[in-house]
């Protein structure tokens, strides 16, 4: 595989993993558990080194980096442990994790990654796009071993014969929580806040947009990015809270976040407001303040873990997923949550809405109008 320039500077930005194997003189790290009802992150931690160094079968053995902010983010982190979880209960897997560390050099990555293929790990799995570049460069010297990136992708559009891309129908999701906003607004006004304005994000404003019109033709749909391509903006709740409180002001009442870290400054915001915040990737109603709690609507789930247990599934049946998987809401990969209950009394057009997209009688866009 090619390297290409302007992942590296990506990757450059976005800080890399920090090996900690888990034998038993591994240190606990904080992560959650998983709602199996919903999939979602749930507020009882359970321990990364722990399950490693505990995990005891015969199964496929795991290597999981995880993304900047590693186990304990009760978001997309969490959902992929949760997914390693549910492969050691139901696989006998056993396994090695990496946990994100702030300004690491690119080559560390690679490093991490040849650490876990040299400790007979396979599969090898990166959370988040910005492990791509290190696994393209990684995967061709390791010819037995099964790579996966979460969110990855080959810009040289040449996947390797030992990678698997596992993506997801963000736009779906997003479209569902975007019905939700049209419906429960009674103002005609909602809002998005993206952490940053790349293809990534775009494709929920693309879905969330869709979905309210679908509702409301005639919605105003307030659109702001905290950042244009500086990875910051997922990082910084006080540019969320000071993006979501503008579109409050200018009469939104529910506003949208996909902002990872950044997110937290929208529920503060839409608190303050005492309108809507909808969450991101996991049921963030499980994680909020209790004061937060009554202003989020719902979240758009990213099932991280389901394409964690999917890709550790296929090596251990001898099928190991390769190339471009997209986990949509045909494969439970995408969804709405229901706690709270403050979607309750809307769920039937919810669900009625995710049925005419598994159809196919709806075609979400990837791409804002």
């Amino acid at each position: 595989m090619r390297r290409v320039t302007k992942i590296a500077a990506v990757v450059a930005v976005v800080s890399s993993l920090a090996l900690a194997g888990c034998s038993r003189n591994d240190d606990a790290t904080p992560s959650s558990g998983t709602d199996e009802s919903s999939g979602t992150t749930s507020e009882e931690p359970a321990a990364s080194g722990d399950l490693c160094k505990d995990a005891t079968g015969d199964g496929p053995k795991v290597g999981l980096a995880f993304d900047v902010g590693g186990v304990g983010d009760l978001s997309f982190n969490d959902s992929a442990f949760a997914g390693l979880e549910k492969a050691v209960k139901e696989l006998g897997a056993t396994c090695t994790t990496g946990e994100a560390g702030q300004g690491e050099a690119e080559s560390a990555r690679e490093d991490r990654l040849r650490q876990m293929a040299d400790a007979g790990m396979n599969p090898v799995i990166g959370v988040g796009f910005a492990y791509s570049e290190s696994v393209n460069v990684v995967a061709p010297d390791y010819p037995e071993v099964n790579f996966a990136v979460i969110d990855g992708f080959d810009p040289d559009k040449e996947p390797n014969d030992n990678v698997a891309y596992l993506g997801f129908a963000e736009e779906q999701g997003s479209y569902l929580v975007g019905v939700a906003a049209a419906k429960k607004s009674k103002t005609g006004n909602i809002g998005f806040v993206g952490g940053v304005a790349m293809d990534l994000i775009k494709k929920f404003e693309a879905g969330y947009t869709a979905g309210a019109k679908s509702v409301n033709p005639k919605i105003k749909v307030q659109v702001k990015y905290i950042q244009e391509s500086d990875l910051s903006g997922f990082g910084d709740p006080a540019g969320g809270k000071q993006a979501a409180a503008a579109e409050f002001e200018k009469g939104a009442d529910v506003v949208y976040h996909a902002a990872g870290g950044s997110g937290a400054g929208v529920f503060e915001a839409a608190t303050e407001a005492d309108k809507w915040a909808i969450g991101v990737d996991s049921d963030q109603f499980l994680s909020a303040p209790a004061d937060q709690q009554p202003h989020i609507l719902t979240s758009m789930l990213k099932r991280v873990d389901v394409a964690t247990f999917s890709m550790v599934e296929s090596v251990a049946d001898g099928t190991p997923l390769t190339s471009y998987t997209t986990y949509d809401l045909s494969k439970d990969g995408v969804g709405y949550a229901v706690s709270g209950g403050n979607v309750d009394d809307i769920v039937a057009d919810l669900d009625a809405a995710k049925a005419d997209i598994v159809s196919g009688k709806v075609k979400v866009p990837t791409v804002p109008k």
